[in-house]
């Protein structure tokens, strides 16, 4: 059943996806450590891939940037397609201080700027949060693989550029990074009654003008994938 964003069939996709933001880091995963994988979607260039890791079906789609872009693929993915589980693997910039380039960080939770919550007319502020069972999967294989990570919170803007920035006041409230996806994407797993984590790589720093190349963010990020991974199959 295609939609206007995804070509794949309903048996096209495994049951736990990794979500990428930038469709060519799901190419690079996909080619470089499934097993067979087959693109079932380009529509928009956001490609789509199922194939196998250590033979258990998975699927690697990119969510484009911003809560409506991921907010799209994440609510197809749940509610047309039937997907149980989504693994964001994205990049981040770091906020707090003893957070440095190329740093994963386990999204526990996810502050916002965004009004994304308002479609679902809550009386009052909703805080969105990751499965604890991801969590604490991927803690647990982090460790197991001797990967230093954090775990804690992220902030989720929909602002890009922003002067001036914000930032040091999230810092002040415990935040360890900031990207633009995971607020929607726990709250559309909140709502569709499945899971989701958001396990991300530090890219940048902007508050100390520190940052990778879009190649590197692109392609070697490789441990955030191998723990993704390993947690997609348990």
């Amino acid at each position: 059943m295609a939609t206007p964003h995804n070509a794949a069939n309903i048996d096209d996709i495994a049951k736990t996806v990794l979500m990428p933001g930038d469709p060519l880091r799901a190419k690079f995963i996909a080619e470089n450590f499934l097993d067979n994988p087959i693109c079932y979607n380009t529509v928009r260039g956001m490609y789509g891939y199922t194939g196998t890791y250590k033979g258990v079906p998975v699927s690697v789609q990119g969510s484009g940037m911003g809560m409506p872009s991921i907010g799209i693929y994440s609510y197809e993915l749940f509610h047309i397609y039937g997907i149980n589980r989504i693994i964001r693997v994205g990049t981040a910039g770091g906020v707090a201080n003893h957070i440095k380039l190329r740093d994963i960080v386990l999204g526990q939770a996810a502050c916002t700027d965004s009004n994304y919550a308002a479609q679902y007319h809550l009386p009052g502020t909703y805080a969105p949060i990751a499965s604890f069972s991801l969590l604490r999967k991927a803690a647990d294989i982090a460790e197991t693989m001797h990967i230093p990570i954090h775990v804690g919170n992220l902030l989720s803007t929909d602002v890009f550029y922003s002067t001036p920035s914000p930032l040091p006041q999230w810092a002040e409230m415990g935040v360890l990074a900031t990207e633009m996806e995971t607020a929607a994407l726990y709250m559309n797993a909140a709502k569709a009654g499945r899971e989701a984590l958001c396990i991300v790589t530090v890219s940048d720093c902007p508050l100390r003008g520190e940052s990778t190349t879009a190649n590197e963010r692109q392609t070697s990020f490789t441990d955030m994938m191998r723990i993704a991974l390993e947690t997609a199959i348990r």
